[in-house]
């Protein structure tokens, strides 16, 4: 199978991450004979600097034609006193909007052994698997008008939403659930909110059309707190924008390092753009400590549901979890007894272990 990959390494560590995804894919591709060619556009910072604009028409017109589209990081304190619409982070919510990446798909799971780094006890923690669907283009993000007054003494922003945009992410999450464990929480704040009634009303017309899942509604203050006291009764969550920012970065905490977590932003063509959820975190960009983790689950996320790749997908989170397994472990991690190693190390490690023929045939037995 051919596949055309742009990637978007973007600012600090992006770029030390996103070679360690090529380097994963080239692995995957040689080894169940497919072929993967890769594209570099610029975003965010770096091409602020490059081009004068966060989101250059180039990097979208190349985006819009590829199979699907890897993101490093962007951001850093270089560009903070830029104005808004110079931002780096203006560039990531322009690709989304430009490729209509309404669906955020953001995986959460703790790892056995790395819930000692949880900041919550390991007893409340302990085998939380969780999906968080937050919609991704729409609400107080990009609404209008959304903007100070002339006098600096009043701003405006505003929440809105079509039924269409609601139907189609709600539609998403019920699919997420029933290939999970069938029970969909739908978080909102309908005591106050308008857009929150109908969010709620929504996701009642299309219960019906899901029978196999189960539906719960949740304030989404309540939803907080239930995340850090019971993470684990959670199965897949779906949420507006907003709501879904806060929450997602509340549950990235749980596995004890953002360094683990990745991402999936997808259309309805299946056009996906993938990235893990860590930041650019320039503190230590070029030092070769970074976590490539994250990156590279979010490349196995790619593989199923943009290429719709499962073995392949399972291999690589079955490497990246064999590799814990063994102790081996980036700075941000500290496991216990374990083996300190470098990005570069870890991504040669995982390569060799998809490389290895012995390790394929293992792993793919867990399909026969």
């Amino acid at each position: 199978m051919k596949k055309h990959i742009v990637l978007l390494p973007g600012d600090g560590i992006g770029k030390e991450v996103i070679q360690s995804a090529k380097d994963v894919l080239e692995a995957v591709a040689g080894e169940f004979d497919h072929s993967f060619t890769f594209e570099i556009q610029d975003i965010g910072g770096c091409a602020i600097d490059l081009h004068g604009t966060p989101l250059p028409d180039s990097t979208v017109t190349a985006c819009a034609q590829a199979d699907a589209v890897l993101l490093g990081a962007v951001g850093g304190p270089k560009w903070d006193r830029l104005p808004s619409h110079l931002r780096p982070e203006k560039g990531l919510l322009g690709i989304r909007k430009a490729l209509n990446l309404f669906a955020n798909l953001r995986p959460v799971k703790a790892f056995p052994n790395l819930l000692h780094a949880s900041p919550l006890k390991e007893s409340v923690v302990n085998g939380s698997d969780l999906l968080i669907v937050r919609e991704l283009i729409g609400g107080l993000y990009f609404g209008t008008p959304s903007g100070r007054s002339a006098d600096g003494q009043s701003v405006v922003d505003t929440l809105a939403y079509t039924k269409k945009e609601i139907e189609q992410i709600v539609d998403k999450a019920f699919q997420s659930a029933q290939l999970r464990k069938g029970h969909l929480t739908s978080v909102d704040k309908a005591n106050v909110l308008e857009s929150s009634k109908l969010w709620r009303e929504i996701v009642e017309e299309k219960q019906a059309q899901y029978p196999d899942v189960m539906v719960e509604h949740m304030l989404v203050d309540a939803a907080a707190m239930k995340l850090v006291t019971n993470p684990g009764s959670f199965d897949v969550i779906v949420t507006e924008n907003m709501f879904g920012d806060i929450l997602s970065d509340e549950a990235s905490v749980l596995t004890g390092s953002l360094g683990m977590l990745p991402s999936a932003s997808l259309n309805q063509a299946g056009v996906g753009l993938y990235e893990p959820v860590h930041g650019s975190a320039p503190d230590i960009a070029g030092k070769g400590v970074a976590n490539p983790l994250a990156m590279i689950l979010s490349t196995a996320l790619m593989l199923r549901h943009s290429f719709q790749m499962e073995k392949e997908a399972h291999l690589v989170e079955t490497a990246v979890q064999a590799i814990l397994d063994d102790g081996y472990h980036t700075a941000d991690l500290e496991v216990v007894n374990g083996h300190k190693v470098g990005t570069a190390e870890m991504t040669k490690m995982i390569v060799e272990l998809i490389k290895s023929q012995s390790a394929t045939v293992s792993i793919l037995n867990c399909y026969v």
